[in-house]
C-alpha cells in the first residue's frame, strides 16, 4: 500500500472543500437604474455683447462726439 504525505492528504481535502464551495447558488438583483435630467447653461452674453460693440462701435463714437 502506498503512503501519502500528510501535506498531500491536506491539500486533497482543502481542494475538495474549495471545489464543494463552487457549487452553491448565487443570485445577484438587479436594481433599477434612475436617470436624472442634466441642466447645462451656457453663457454666450460675452461673445453676443463683444459682437455687437464690434458692429455698432462707429454709431457709438459717432454719438458720443
Amino acid at each position: 500500500m502506498t503512503r501519502y504525505p500528510k501535506q498531500t492528504i491536506i491539500a486533497l481535502v482543502l481542494f475538495s472543500l474549495l471545489s464543494a464551495g463552487g457549487c452553491t447558488r448565487h443570485e445577484v438583483a438587479i436594481a433599477p437604474v434612475e436617470i436624472k435630467p442634466i441642466h447645462i447653461t451656457i453663457d454666450v452674453n460675452v461673445k453676443v455683447d463683444k459682437a455687437l460693440d464690434d458692429f455698432f462701435g462707429d454709431l457709438d463714437e459717432n454719438l458720443a462726439e
